[in-house]
């Protein structure tokens, strides 16, 4: 970084950081700024790292490392802080992206999703076997809580919640596709696969049943054809291998990366 020209009459010049926001994150700031390598924010002297990136766009939650680069500006080296550091103005500061796959306390990750990501719900129960709790009628303040009481990671295309200081931990989806929705959840994470295991509608286990036990709750087609059920543990949901299970086998193997062995699909009897 260079020294910046005193303006006439002497006056200082404003007091700012200048952010090198890894391109990784540029999609969170201003179009404007998306293309600069720099980034100059204005900075009071006593503000934390937190409140600057985010005021400048950037959820904490995508951030991996903030680094303060030496006073040379570099961008080569410096020393990590924490995101309550309070830097001094004139300083640099590179903002680095989570390091993929993303490790969660506490064993595999478990998902809470926002009203907007419901297909992407579906997705990863069936796909992932993910622990994936969705709700269409909860607002903000109701999805942190759920998500710290619950320790799930908030799973959302809303930076304002994502920013909520209380959330224990947070991820942005990118894409706007369920395909790559689940895609980068999947990259993000390293789930492991554990397809067909969970109720799309309401996330509970699904256990084999003999089709004696659940026949009288299908249709006389479904009865003739298949053999081969599964129902789920909480809410009594019955599965079997439908119309649809060339579609389905294909997103779980697309999210292995295979096309080898793939289980059986589930539909849902009325």
């Amino acid at each position: 970084m260079t020294d910046r020209p005193q303006p006439p009459g002497g006056t200082p010049p404003p007091r700012e950081l200048l952010l090198r926001v890894s391109p990784g994150l540029r999609i969170f700031l201003p179009s404007r700024h998306r293309g600069a390598e720099l980034l100059p924010v204005p900075h009071d002297g006593a503000s934390s790292l937190v409140h600057v990136v985010q005021a400048a766009g950037v959820p904490l939650t995508e951030v991996g490392a903030l680094v303060l680069e030496d006073t040379a500006g570099s961008g080569g080296d410096g020393r990590r802080v924490e995101p309550s550091h309070r830097p001094e103005a004139g300083r640099t500061v590179r903002v680095e992206p989570v390091v993929r796959p993303q490790r969660v306390p506490h064993g595999p990750p478990r998902f809470l999703l926002d009203v907007h990501l419901g297909t992407l719900a579906r997705r990863l129960r069936l796909v992932a076997g993910a622990d994936t709790a969705y709700h269409n009628d909860m607002d903000d303040p109701a999805l942190v809580e759920q998500a710290n009481a619950e320790r799930r990671v908030l799973l959302t295309q809303d930076r304002g919640l994502l920013m909520r200081r209380q959330l224990w931990m947070g991820a942005y989806v990118r894409g706007s596709r369920p395909d790559d929705q689940l895609a980068d959840v999947l990259d993000r994470f390293d789930l492991p696969l554990a397809p067909w295991t969970r109720c799309t509608a309401c996330n509970g286990l699904l256990a084999e049943v003999p089709k004696a036990e659940v026949e009288h709750l299908l249709r006389p087609g479904t009865r003739r054809t298949y053999d081969t059920f599964a129902r789920c543990r909480d809410c009594g949901r019955v599965y079997w291998r439908g119309a649809h299970g060339d579609r389905l086998e294909a997103l779980v193997a697309a999210a292995a990366g295979t096309a080898g062995d793939r289980p059986e699909e589930g539909h849902a009897a009325p």
